[in-house]
Order: structure tokens, then C-alpha cells, then sequence
């Protein structure tokens, strides 16, 4: 019995002391639940081939990360998120040289170099996922402060733009695709923050003509291809080498892979065919079963950036639609907390963190059933764990902070109200005595 109530006390105690909105605890839960669920699945063969026949050992280290991650999440939702406002600058600051540093030394994977590698702990970090939270603190704070000159080009518009850009030109060489819902998510930020629409429209034309150019490049140059080699559509006509632009050719090909490929599916990228594979392996009510997807041997990445295919393939149209549900009822929670918030800054910080994930997990689900060009985003605290699951952890746990603050100022409203008026009722019941001594 003794035990039995040591043990209770820790849980008890982490309970009381855990804040927020509950919903979104419980999207994490379920989230992070998924993630094991589906990770195990589709490492199964993979660990078996690599680690010796043991199939545990990638769930094991998915374990730890969500372990790690939901730590994460807990002690930062304890601390007050003005502290973010404090450091936002010299956070967004430290992430421009570390982008650049990573764009002409990171590790290079796939023609990319996205990641350095910490020598410690032998993690590689991908410098963009911390990037792009440093800017949206930075964004969040100056919306706050210059709510007064926002309209104003010069005063408030120059000041939020040139910050986004640059963090966007930096990221881009590695990912485009990243880049651009990194731009995407900063304007609607600062839509929502009042900038001026003249402006925000002038820039969204100035940012779409070198993505016409590169669509117009790689129609052109896969009409080329066609003449030289019919088989192999895929192949472009463009250089991939030379500088920070040498993922040009890839930006191409992966545009003519989306325009081009045949009805079926002959001419389209091999990971594309085998999503599709796995989507119709699944049905409407339930897919084949936990466990038992059959394009995990095939399909690259299945863990990672093509792990919503396996979610429909096991769990079938419907479980791939209560992903999609969590996913939706996070941004839901999370834009109650803007409309609730009483100062700016955590109000703008909670609804461009949640504008992120989301964005990023429609994203991954969208490539997923081919309704955009392959890009290398993954489904947020579903994909395989490492530095871009601890980073959306970090995330979620400055969007509990804010609600957490949300909560107690709502705390503090509702006892004074609820102490003015037992004041009045008191003060009422002495003058009814006084009335009737008198």
C-alpha cells in the first residue's frame, strides 16, 4: 500500500501541475500514439535487414523521442512565454549564420544540405526547423509592437518582410518546398496581423515569377528530353551542378515528374507509384491491419516523409481522415487561444506555431495522394523521430505555454468578478439589516 502510494504521488503531482488546453494534450497523446503504432510497422523489415532480425530496436528509439519530446513539451509549457519575446531577436539573429553555415558546409544528403552534425551526440540538426521558429517569434513580437505604424510601408511592412525573406533565400537552395510554406505561413501571419493587403498582394506577385520562370523552364526542357530520350522522362535537360543552385535540376524534374506522368502511372516517380500502391491497398472502413502493410518493403521513406500512405494502407481511408481530424481540432484549439489571449505577442505566436505544423502536416498528406510535386516534408509527431520531432515539440510546448497564461489570467478575471460580487451581496445583506433595525 505504501508503494502503491509513492508511486501515485509523482503522477498526481505531474498532473495537477500540468496546464493548457486539454484538447490539444490530447491531440499530442493521440498523435504520438499513431507514431509508434505506424513507425513499428514501417521499420519492421527495415531493423530486421539491418539490426540482425531484431524489429524493436527502431521502436524503441521512437519511444525515446517521444519520451524526450513530451518532456520537452511539459517544461516549456511551464515557463511564461513572454521569455520568447525576450529572445526572440537573438534567436532570429544566431539562425541566419547558422543557415548559412549549413547551406556551404552541412552534411549533404541527397543533394541537399540541410543538417549539420552536433559532435557530442552525434545528432544531425536540421537547421531550418529552428530557423523557422525563430523567425515566427521575431514576427510575433514586431506585429505586437508596431500595431500602431502597421499599415505604414516603410515603419511596418519593410521590417516584417525583409526578415522572411531572408531566412526563405537562405533555406531555399536546400528546400525549396520548405522555403515556400515558410513564406506562405509568415504572410498569412502578417495578414492576420493587419498588414496592408496591397502590399502583401504586391510581394506574393514579385515571389511568383521565378516560380513561372522554373515551371516554364522545366516545360521546356522536358520537351527536349522527350526528343532525345522517350524513356526517360524524368531525366532533365537542366545542369544540377554549380553553387548554392546545383538543386535546380532536381526542382525541375520533380515539376515535369507532377505535369507529365502518364494515366498509368508508367512515367511517375517510383515512391509516387508505390503511395498510390499502398493508398489502394486500404478500403473506406479499415485498411489491412496494424502491421501488415505490404508496401513498407517498397516504398522509400515509408517512415518518414511517405508514412501517411502507410496510415491509409493499414488503417484505410478513415483512419487517414482522423489524422487529418486531429490535425484540424489542434488548429481549431489553437486558434481559440489567439481569439483568447489578451496580448499580442502570445496571441501571433500560438496561431503561427499551429499555422506551421498544420500546414506542414496538409502538406505531407497532400504528397502523400499526389496533389503536389514530391517534397522532403514530414508528418509532424507521426515521422520517424529526430531533431525535426523535438523541434515540433518544442513548438507545441510554447503553444501551452501561451494557453496556460490564458488560463490563469482567465483565472484571476473570473475571482475578482466572483469577488466583487460577493462584496456587493454582502455589502446588500448589511443594508437590508441596517434597514430593518432601524
Amino acid at each position: 500500500m505504501i508503494d502503491k502510494i509513492k508511486i501515485e504521488k509523482p503522477f498526481q503531482y505531474l498532473f495537477t501541475r500540468t496546464k493548457g488546453d486539454k484538447y490539444i494534450w490530447g491531440s499530442v497523446l493521440l498523435l504520438v500514439l499513431a507514431s509508434l503504432l505506424v513507425v513499428y510497422s514501417a521499420t519492421g523489415s527495415l531493423a530486421y535487414k539491418m539490426n540482425h532480425g531484431h524489429t524493436e530496436v527502431y521502436l524503441f528509439k521512437q519511444l525515446m523521442f517521444i519520451l524526450a519530446g513530451l518532456f520537452v513539451i511539459y517544461l516549456l509549457h511551464r515557463i511564461n512565454y513572454t521569455l520568447f519575446s525576450r529572445i526572440a531577436q537573438i534567436l532570429y539573429l544566431i539562425s541566419l549564420p547558422l543557415l548559412a553555415y549549413t547551406l556551404f558546409f552541412g552534411a549533404e544528403i541527397n543533394d541537399g544540405s540541410r543538417w549539420i552534425k552536433v559532435p557530442i551526440i552525434h545528432l544531425t540538426i536540421q537547421t531550418s526547423d529552428f530557423a523557422k521558429l525563430a523567425l515566427f517569434m521575431y514576427i510575433s513580437r514586431q506585429l505586437s509592437k508596431k500595431q500602431s505604424v502597421i499599415k505604414d510601408f516603410k515603419k511596418g511592412f519593410l521590417p516584417l518582410i525583409i526578415p522572411i525573406c531572408l531566412t526563405c533565400v537562405l533555406i531555399m537552395p536546400a528546400n525549396l518546398s520548405n522555403a515556400l510554406l515558410t513564406g506562405a505561413i509568415s504572410l498569412v501571419l502578417l495578414f492576420i496581423g493587419r498588414v496592408n493587403l496591397k502590399y502583401i498582394f504586391s510581394f506574393i506577385g514579385i515571389v511568383a515569377i521565378p516560380i513561372v520562370i522554373l515551371i516554364s523552364i522545366a516545360i521546356a526542357t522536358h520537351k527536349d528530353v522527350d526528343k532525345d530520350n522517350l524513356n526517360d522522362p524524368t531525366t532533365s535537360s537542366v545542369s544540377s551542378s554549380g553553387g548554392v543552385f546545383k538543386r535546380l535540376g532536381t526542382w525541375v524534374s520533380r515539376i515535369q515528374d507532377f505535369i507529365y506522368a502518364t494515366g498509368d502511372d508508367k512515367d511517375a516517380p517510383y515512391q509516387v507509384q508505390q503511395a498510390k500502391i499502398a493508398i489502394a491497398n486500404g478500403n473506406v472502413l479499415w485498411g489491412l491491419g496494424p502491421g501488415n502493410s505490404r508496401q513498407r518493403n517498397f516504398l522509400p521513406q515509408a517512415y518518414n516523409d511517405f508514412i501517411y500512405s502507410i496510415i491509409i494502407e493499414e488503417y484505410g481511408l478513415l483512419g487517414g481522415a482522423f489524422i487529418m481530424f486531429i490535425y484540424l481540432m489542434f488548429l481549431f484549439r489553437c486558434i481559440r487561444i489567439f481569439r483568447r489571449c489578451p496580448y499580442a505577442f502570445g496571441a501571433f505566436l500560438a496561431l503561427g506555431l499551429s499555422f506551421t505544423l498544420v500546414i506542414q502536416a496538409l502538406a505531407n498528406m497532400a504528397v502523400n495522394v499526389n496533389i503536389v510535386p514530391v517534397t522532403g516534408v514530414t508528418l509532424p509527431l507521426v515521422s520517424m523521430g529526430g531533431s525535426s520531432f523535438l523541434f515540433t515539440c518544442v513548438s507545441i510546448g510554447i503553444i501551452l505555454s501561451v494557453a496556460r497564461n490564458v488560463e490563469v489570467q482567465e483565472g484571476k478575471r473570473s475571482a475578482a468578478i466572483t469577488a466583487e460580487v460577493v462584496a456587493e451581496d454582502m455589502e446588500n445583506d448589511s443594508n437590508k439589516i441596517n434597514s430593518k433595525a432601524e
